[in-house]
């Protein structure tokens, strides 16, 4: 009998998955997740420096508002090593979903919150702590969805499929930067009063498709080969936290993954949060056409980034990730002169340019290049750690730096000096990294 189900055991396991149910769930996981934790970013450049900090002057109030985000953002490597830990010894299916239902509670309770009128500095505080639990659950869902992607899809088309979770993101966006377009047609004392919270109460029923579409999915059929081999060699799953191993075996790999994502999360945080402050706030733009200007670029951002996915295929992941990352370096400095020149129509190109070519070039090829870095056993946590803590430096960040060195130098040339630097880091790191089968193929 043990050795009927001995040999019935691999072919269970090589059954061909399905890549359109598993390419909809991490699409759709990674989209509520985008969009729940952008929303956030949204508000807190519109409306939570009034209603969560009005004891600061407007500048100040906005950088406090800043910083709260931030702390949703330092959070994610946090969440990065808890979910990692567990989706290395557990599975990638269950933390996908603790991850969505964690981020739809905290996500629902801030639309409830009181505000500074009603109970004071709690409501600031609460607040943070709301953002924090967001910041834990996007830490783990990113690298999960990246992960599920890449190791159901064949192996001609790992850096497509690995794409397509990260199409999430832009849709996170448009329906995140969507929502708020619509509510900020209320009169202002209506949006003030009750408008901003319908975007996060909305999620509710995100959350619930979300879910009744992952439970659908199989396991990562490389995580359930490790278990597999760890039961045939009598081995059990390391219950030990993989980050200790990860930096003694894998240091290397990990430092540049953190270093060729931290110019993309960078650009994009940059562009969705404190553009839109920017723009309202320093350049007269109504809130609306500096919504828009993000909307038309996630739009296209959808398509973009799965055709430089399968650039990925074809020339290597690393090779666009690396010149992505350089052209950035060149482009920057045009693009922030865009922004900060007074014209709509410049501000809404170089949003346009930023989201739909430069960030989609960066990010598209990543699941498949950062997956190569490490081995599957330790994958789910290598993946999530580099990512997140890239995003806790370079997103969470990225706002108040950009306030920060507007207000200094009065002018928004530094935030694209900053961002070209970055760009040159993210294309270096990108090349020393371990190649794909595809880069080692083309020489």
């Amino acid at each position: 009998m043990d050795a009927v189900q001995t040999a019935q055991a691999p072919s269970r396991s090589h059954k061909k998955p399905n890549l359109f149910r598993i390419a909809v769930a991490t699409v759709v996981g990674t989209a509520v997740e985008a969009f729940d934790f952008l929303a956030y970013g949204t508000a807190a450049a519109l409306v939570f420096n009034k209603l969560f900090f009005p004891q600061f002057d407007p500048v100040t109030g906005t950088l406090a508002a800043f910083g709260a985000f931030a702390s949703g953002m330092l959070a994610r490597p946090i969440g990065g090593i808890l979910f990692g830990h567990f989706g290395d010894r557990i599975g990638r299916k269950s933390m996908l979903t603790l991850s969505l239902l964690l981020m739809g509670i905290c996500t629902v309770l801030i639309g409830l919150l009181p505000t500074y009128e009603q109970i004071g500095i709690s409501a600031a505080v609460l607040l943070v702590v709301l953002r924090i639990g967001q910041g834990l659950s996007f830490g783990g869902e990113m690298g999960g969805a990246m992960l599920m992607a890449v190791e159901h899809a064949p192996p001609k088309w790992k850096a497509f499929f690995g794409s397509l979770p990260l199409v999430g993101a832009p849709l996170g966006i448009l329906l995140s930067v969507g929502a708020f377009a619509l509510v900020t047609r209320l009169p202002e004392a209506d949006f003030l009063a009750w408008g901003w919270r319908l975007p996060f109460l909305a999620s509710a029923v995100l959350i619930v498709v979300g879910l009744f579409i992952r439970h659908g999915i199989d396991e990562s059929p490389e995580f359930e080969q490790v278990k597999r081999e760890k039961a045939q060699a009598r081995q059990p799953l390391d219950d030990r936290m993989p980050l200790g191993e990860l930096l003694r075996a894998h240091g290397k790999s990990l430092i540049l993954c953190i270093g060729c994502k931290i110019a993309e999360v960078t650009l994009i945080y940059t562009f969705l949060v404190f553009s839109v402050s920017y723009a309202v706030s320093k350049l007269g733009f109504s809130r609306t056409d500096a919504l828009h200007a993000l909307l038309y670029g996630a739009g296209v951002l959808m398509f973009t980034i799965p055709l430089f996915g399968m650039l990925g295929d074809r020339i290597g992941a690393r090779r666009v990730c690396g010149w992505g990352g350089m052209l950035l370096g060149i482009m920057a400095i045009p693009i922030f002169l865009a922004v900060g020149s007074g014209s709509l129509a410049a501000y809404s190109i170089a949003v346009f340019v930023a989201m739909a070519f430069n960030y989609a070039i960066m990010i598209a090829p990543q699941s498949s290049l950062y997956s190569v870095q490490f081995p599957a056993e330790l994958r789910y946590s290598g993946l999530s750690i580099g990512v997140q803590f890239s995003a806790a430096l370079g997103g969470g960040l990225a706002p108040l730096i950009s306030a920060t060195l507007v207000q200094k130098f009065d002018s928004i040339l530094p935030v694209g000096i900053y961002l070209a630097f970055l760009g040159v880091v993210a294309g270096s790191s990108a090349f020393l990294m371990k190649p794909t089968p595809q880069d080692a193929r083309r020489g």
